[in-house]
């Protein structure tokens, strides 16, 4: 046994992150930590990897115990973490990012040939191919992900942790990653995998161990489980199969046409995009990031006012128009990053639900904003979502991610809008708020509402998603209807192949 965690406690004032929390690894194992947002899965690696320090508890590496100050000393103790949110500099290349701060000299200079000799060695014993002489930027997310694992083996990393490792990734991009975790496995290295996709977790993990509420609920072998035993041990009770119903849709609610806009070196990053949203139908775009989604929504939304074409939202022009304008127009917005766009870190709960609402009668009488109906409404909404928080005077900063995407998904599927734009509505967050956001957004589209969904989920996509365009390189290249096609061909058209391959 090379890792031992035992009756580990941590606590942010009143909550408990960690309650007597016990994990152990084997050597050359692929543990998966499973459980909702809030569970603790989190805290408990951060506390292993230097990032936070317990408030008691043991940890026992390789036989000595220990007491991590920072990642440096992990790290040490050859101990890496492949962060969910990649730590790369896009102007520089793949050789650069993974030598970083351990570069090979010569004469007191970066020596280029020797340093991409090394990577290019790496890359060959664990199988992850990459160019060294790649600009991150120009790289695919999938190659991305293979510049951290190197970044992390170069290191001298025997234990691993995986945080959400293919939450931006295609389908085919996780079969590479699934294929590296179990390589990675033979080699002699030790896995501790942290996600919320349990197929996945069935794939690899030769033990499972659940948490909720800050505690270890059952460690299993993945041979003795299966999906729904470890769902019903994440959330406490099975989750229902969401069903579309048949919906005859109505009006149009959103209409882009001839959308072309350009990047700063000239390319164009969306050309001739036409698409509509009717009443009463969800609308999915499944796509490699990078290739024009984020760019629609921000036209769409207003984040973005130089481009060619139209945009209408329930029949008014918002073309170039700002954000405000669109929002009155009668459409709200999930965004994709949930702290560039969706929130503000360092404002109370309560501020962040009132976000774009704050000049409406229902909140404010003669700009005086009517404080009771916000905490009620903050409150409501926090119930409702089951968000893991002290109070609605919390700052949003204190909240885990997941928690912070629940406050900005609810702030806009209850907004009593026409339409919804839906960009990762359930990034991070656990299975069964999951569910919960799956049952709005249908019930939304069920009672007349229009929703644009853009998901790196493609079982999302599929789930839920009455029409599915697919997007590649700034156009829309395809278009079908519900039950007409599957994640394996959407995986394969979203890298650009042909419908009929």
């Amino acid at each position: 046994m090379i890792l031992q965690m035992k009756d580990i406690v941590k606590t942010y004032g009143n909550v408990v992150a960690n309650d007597h929390v016990s994990i152990d690894l084997n050597e050359g194992e692929i543990l998966a930590i499973v459980g909702e947002n809030g569970a603790g899965k989190s805290t408990i690696m951060k506390i292993l990897y230097g990032l936070e320090k317990a408030d008691s508890g043991e940890i026992t590496v390789w036989g000595e115990k220990v007491n991590f100050r920072s990642p440096i000393d992990a790290m040490k103790h050859h101990i890496g973490m492949v962060q969910q949110h990649f730590m790369l500099f896009g102007s520089m290349t793949v050789t650069e990012n993974i030598v970083y701060n351990n570069e090979i000299a010569k004469n007191g200079f970066f020596d280029r040939k020797a340093n991409r000799e090394k990577v290019r060695q790496l890359s060959e014993k664990y199988g992850l191919m990459v160019d060294p002489d790649a600009i991150i930027d120009d790289c695919p997310v999938g190659t991305q992900q293979r510049v951290e694992i190197l970044k992390t083996l170069y290191q001298d990393a025997s234990l691993i942790i995986f945080d959400e490792p293919s939450a931006v990734l295609t389908p085919n991009e996780v079969d590479d990653l699934l294929r590296t975790l179990r390589e990675l496995a033979k080699a002699g290295k030790s896995i501790i995998l942290i996600t919320h996709k349990l197929n996945e977790v069935m794939a690899v993990a030769d033990r499972i161990t659940v948490m909720r509420a800050g505690k270890v609920i059952k460690t299993l072998n993945r041979a003795d489980t299966n999906t729904d035993e470890l769902s019903y041990l994440m959330i406490g009770r099975h989750t229902a199969d969401l069903q579309l119903r048949p919906h005859n849709p109505g009006e149009t609610l959103l209409q882009v046409k001839d959308l072309t806009m350009g990047s700063a070196a000239g390319k164009k990053v969306l050309n001739g995009v036409n698409l509509e949203v009717r009443a009463g139908e969800i609308v999915g775009i499944a796509g490699v990031s990078g290739n024009g989604q984020t760019e629609l929504v921000r036209c769409i939304t207003g984040l973005e006012r130089e481009y060619e074409g139209s945009v209408t939202v329930c029949g008014h022009d918002v073309s170039n128009k700002g954000v405000d304008t669109i929002r009155q127009a009668g459409l709200s917005h999930i965004p994709e990053d949930r702290y560039v766009w969706g929130s503000a870190r360092e404002a109370s709960l309560s501020d962040n639900f009132l976000m774009g609402e704050e000049n409406s009668e229902k909140y404010s009488r003669h700009g005086v904003l009517k404080s009771k109906q916000i905490i009620e409404h903050a409150d409501k909404l926090i119930a409702e979502y089951s968000v893991k928080v002290d109070n609605s005077r919390q700052k949003m900063k204190e909240l885990s991610g997941g928690n912070a995407q629940k406050i900005i998904t609810a702030r806009e599927i209850e907004r009593e809008v026409p339409l919804t734009i839906a960009c990762e509505p359930t990034r991070g967050i656990d299975i069964g708020a999951m569910e919960f956001v799956h049952e709005r957004l249908v019930n939304k589209r069920d009672h007349n509402g229009g929703i644009l969904l853009v998901s790196s989920e493609l079982s999302e996509i599929l789930k839920l998603s009455d029409r599915i365009y697919v997007m590649y390189n700034g156009q829309l290249n395809h278009e079908f209807k519900h039950g007409e096609v599957d994640e394996r061909k959407l995986g394969k058209l979203m890298l650009g192949g042909k419908a009929d391959e």
